[in-house]
């Protein structure tokens, strides 16, 4: 009998070292890599990203999910490679220059993470030439920047201004977010989706990515 629920309530309660375990008895029992990861894994996390949103779980929880979560991917990642798995999309992600904020980066990665995307983190304090950078160098479909402060948001409009300078703009999707973000600055700035919070920002980024991959 398959244990794929039992992964995904474990890792609802950030029992890292039992998902271990429960991916490794599903993979000796032949059950696949990417069931075990779909089922298991990522349906826990989609749980947790639901109940973030409705404020049932906070995040100290999402953090001890996340970290099972990424234990038991680990076990994984070499039998998806070997069965031609790959991730729903690619996310470039980052806090804007002069700021150097990143819980809400990072609870975004995670959540983005939960869903099944792969994630390349720069950091805090990145300039617009390196996203755009980076989300060439990885074929990204979305570009995802943060801020915290009032006084750092102007540069995400240069983040939009630097992919259209280098010719990405019709290939990437640009999103924002962070405490003072608007869905008017969004539109104001010429990104393309502003969401209020991580799980939203997670549930857009995988619609966006299967649109384009779709």
């Amino acid at each position: 009998m398959s244990h794929l629920n039992e992964i995904s309530e474990n890792l609802q309660k950030g029992k890292a070292k039992v998902v271990v375990e429960l991916v490794q008895a599903e993979l000796d029992a032949g059950t696949s890599a990417k069931s075990i990861l779909e089922q298991g894994l990522l349906a826990g996390m989609g749980i947790i990203g639901d109940k973030f949103r409705n404020n049932e779980v906070y995040v100290p929880d999402v953090l001890v999910a996340a970290r099972a979560m990424n234990a038991g991917a680990a076990l994984l990642k070499p039998y998806l490679a070997e069965a031609g798995v790959k991730a729903s999309g690619k996310v470039v992600l980052g806090t804007v220059k002069g700021d150097l904020h990143d819980i809400g980066k990072n609870l975004v990665k995670m959540m983005m993470e939960g869903k099944g995307l792969e994630v390349i983190d720069l950091g805090v304090d990145v300039t617009a030439d390196m996203f755009v950078t980076a989300a060439k160098e990885n074929k990204a479909q979305i570009i995802a920047c943060s801020a915290l402060l009032t006084t750092t948001m102007e540069q995400m409009k240069n983040v939009v201004i630097e992919a259209k300078n280098s010719g990405l703009r019709d290939d990437v999707t640009i999103m924002i977010g962070g405490a003072p973000i608007t869905e008017t600055y969004c539109k104001s700035i010429g990104a393309d989706i502003y969401t209020s919070d991580a799980a939203s920002a997670a549930d857009a980024a995988l619609e966006v990515c299967l649109k384009v991959n779709g």
